[in-house]
């Protein structure tokens, strides 16, 4: 039975909800490999070494989703404290943390890794680099932050976000018709095709929520997330302004909207 070991960051804010997820593939006298980088806490490094240790598997392998600071920041110190050799995603040199040397992981590439097999599945939209890692033998997939139970991801148009990548990564998942997605934050999802049309249903009562906030006269990003992000905690505005412009961006590309000078306008 396929079963990683959940290995928590415990790095709780109001960006990563209760904390970042990694996920440890360590079979018994085997290479091991880690699903996230974390962020380099002491304790987190602690606990993968000592399970690591606990079933002669050395972390050889550690995969990274994408390379925002709490999934791949981790990776110099991973580096340093436990001699990992490889390190891989889908490299985005602007944003990739230096201090190691990243092995580019390319759509649909078969890494043997951590006793078993798993394919990469390039799913942009949140950030332009980010992979999914599909385990057909048991039908899961490592899903990072394309999708988290319970609540939505943000699409950071500022830092590369797309949101029609997104929708296309969401329904590319959907597609393989998985049976369980481990994501990088919250708790495993054992119904994944509920959460993904869920999901997308999400991001769809969004983009009708902005159409409708243009056609009443809001024509700012600030006016339009003010017109339909009510009582949002303040530390959240700014992410939310982000998923606002993602959706104009989108509409200005499908020829339902037009800006000028900063002013949005429906089409």
């Amino acid at each position: 039975m396929f079963e990683p070991m959940l290995l928590e960051v415990r790095n709780a804010s109001a960006f990563t909800g209760s904390g970042n997820n990694t996920y440890l593939l360590a079979p018994a006298g085997g290479p091991a490999c880690l699903i996230d980088a974390g962020i380099g806490t002491e304790e987190h490094i602690e606990v993968i070494a000592t399970h690591t240790a606990a079933r002669h598997s050395p972390l050889t392998d550690v995969l990274v989703t994408h390379a925002h600071v709490d999934h791949a920041s981790g990776a110099p110190a991973l580096a340093r404290r436990l001699r990992v050799a490889r390190f891989g995603k889908h490299v985005w040199p602007e944003y990739d943390p230096a201090g190691v040397n990243w092995h580019h992981v390319a759509d649909g590439a078969r890494l043997a890794v951590g006793g078993t097999e798993l394919t990469a599945l390039h799913t942009p939209g949140h950030a332009p680099d980010h992979l999914a890692f599909w385990h057909e033998a048991s039908s899961t997939v490592f899903t990072g932050d394309l999708v988290h139970a319970g609540t939505s991801v943000a699409i950071i148009h500022s830092r590369g976000g797309d949101l029609i990548q997104y929708v296309a990564s969401l329904e590319r998942i959907l597609a393989l018709e998985p049976q369980r997605l481990l994501p990088g934050h919250g708790p495993a999802i054992d119904e994944p095709a509920r959460v993904l049309s869920v999901t997308l249903a999400h991001r769809r009562r969004r983009e009708a929520q902005v159409i409708e906030a243009l056609r009443r006269g809001a024509s700012t990003v600030q006016m339009i997330t003010d017109s339909i992000y009510d009582g949002l905690a303040p530390g959240l505005v700014v992410l939310a302004r982000e998923n606002v412009r993602a959706h104009l961006e989108k509409l200005r590309h499908e020829g339902r909207a037009t800006c000028d000078a900063d002013e949005w306008r429906g089409t």
